[in-house]
């Protein structure tokens, strides 16, 4: 039977308090908690403050990472969460990084990610594959 790898999730947050997003010691501590609050690995993690405004961050993972990105100037913050193996440790990581910036408005993407498994890759589904890469 196949089977997918990963589930990565990528989310828009919209409306988010400026002062939530603005600071990279922010951005720190709240992606450092997803990833105990989860029960994720760290492997490292980098952070930068950008001038005016603004702060970027990424975690790396075992499981793969978690990133963000802010615009507190328009109240914007884009998150990646990928993990593999156990797919609820990126719901929950998600789920505490949008519960604690409140944003207005959520818009999510949500992929499977590494489709493996006993012949999956049929003849049939090898050519879908191959069109869909082509367009």
């Amino acid at each position: 039977m196949a089977k997918t790898l990963g589930l990565h999730i990528l989310a828009d947050l919209y409306g988010v308090k400026a002062e939530r997003i603005d600071s990279a010691e922010d951005i720190r501590n709240l992606l450092e908690t997803a990833v105990k609050v989860a029960g994720l690995t760290k492997i490292s993690s980098h952070y930068y403050q950008f001038q005016p405004h603004g702060a970027t961050g990424v975690v790396l993972l075992s499981e793969s990472h978690i990133s963000i990105h802010t615009w507190p100037e328009h109240e914007l913050a884009t998150v990646d969460v990928y993990t593999c193996g156990d797919t609820s440790k990126a719901y929950r990581a998600m789920e505490f990084i949008v519960n604690s910036l409140e944003p207005r408005r959520v818009d999510k993407q949500i992929h499977e990610r590494g489709l493996v498994g006993e012949k999956e890759q049929s003849e049939e589904f090898r050519s879908i594959l191959m069109l869909s890469a082509q367009s």
